[in-house]
């Protein structure tokens, strides 16, 4: 059986290893992909992992493995080094003794596989087939937002959630963002699923957060690394208090799915809008107070909102303007040592 091997940060991962390793796939019996995570780096090992487990599901002949090692006992380098390589070349013979076959798109691929006495695949090297790379995408998110597999945008994405008590323009302004930055919304899928605040069980709240979690998470795969969501499970949670005095069990994958990078809380200090399916102003006013009891239990910080309309647009628009150039910065460097 021919065995070979893939190694590579993924920080984060691309289309363009995507196809090495697609092409590594054919050149051999059996594939081991190599995460190498640094103990200087940011990113977790696990989450890399789950990218390429997801866009790699259902293929047998691939082993994907997280390789943790300290930066100092094994050093990186922005260039191709021979000195580098020949340290690196040991510590794959050690951890890989029955591969005989390297793939790389990189020209130090040839000085491991010469120092581990193996074949080197060089794969596209020149970047024609797929014109990315890992520092582009860290430098310009925004540029190079759809050379990521669907895997990785979820993770990558910068999310906002809109909360707040019924009748305090959640929708409207979730909407006025999308359009103000060009970027995906998501609109509150009780809406489609509950007729009625004033009649719903909980198994409607169950529907409605497994219905939300699905639509963030396939929003968030979507043309544009900046999602807008009108509210969120923690809503869903208060719901369930407020109406049943009842803690909804919610899994863990429902809560990753709904995990945002800015929360916007909207102030019921609005004008109060019956349209026949609300509840009446005091109930609602109350469900505000359940509202903010159940985000602060779950540590949940978020900014608020309030004023008049323009005010509140406008407040939300310099909100996200701050947030999404932090997380654009922490991107930026996910392959610089920890800070």
């Amino acid at each position: 059986m021919k065995k070979g091997f893939v190694f590579g940060k993924f920080l984060p991962f691309h289309k363009g290893h995507e196809a090495m390793i697609r092409f590594a796939i054919t050149q051999c019996d059996h594939l081991t992909v190599l995460i190498c995570c640094s103990d200087q780096e940011q990113l977790p090992g696990k989450m890399r992992k789950s990218w390429l487990d997801e866009t790699f599901a259902g293929i047998t002949n691939l082993d994907i493995r997280i390789f943790e090692y300290e930066e100092a006992l094994l050093p990186n380098s922005s260039v191709s080094s021979e000195t580098i390589s020949e340290i690196w070349a040991k510590t794959f013979s050690r951890l890989l003794p029955d591969h005989t076959l390297l793939i790389t798109s990189e020209p130090y691929g040839e000085y491991v596989a010469r120092f581990m006495g193996i074949q080197h695949i060089s794969f596209d090297p020149s970047r024609i087939r797929v014109p990315v790379s890992a520092s582009a995408i860290r430098q310009e998110l925004t540029n190079w937002w759809d050379y990521l597999p669907d895997s990785v945008k979820p993770d990558l994405s910068f999310k906002v959630v809109l909360l707040g008590t019924e009748s305090t323009g959640k929708t409207t302004l979730t909407a006025q963002l999308a359009d103000h930055f060009h970027a995906t919304y998501v609109l509150e899928a009780g809406r489609d699923l509950i007729d009625d605040s004033n009649e719903f069980t909980i198994d409607d709240l169950y529907l409605v957060a497994n219905a939300h979690a699905t639509i963030i998470d396939d929003a968030s795969r979507g043309s544009s690394p900046l999602l807008f969501i009108d509210t969120d499970i923690h809503i869903t949670i208060s719901y369930g208090r407020y109406a049943f005095d009842t803690a909804l069990e919610i899994s863990p994958e429902i809560f990753r799915k709904n995990r945002a990078d800015l929360y916007l809380y909207l102030n019921n200090d609005v004008p109060y809008v019956q349209d026949g399916t609300r509840l009446s102003q005091d109930e609602r006013n109350k469900l505000d107070i359940f509202h903010r009891k159940t985000l602060q239990d779950f540590n949940i910080a978020y900014e608020e909102i309030t004023g008049n309309w323009e005010e509140r647009f406008e407040k939300a628009v310099a909100l996200t303007n701050l947030a999404m150039q932090k997380k654009m910065e922490w991107i930026a460097r996910l392959a610089s040592p920890n800070t």
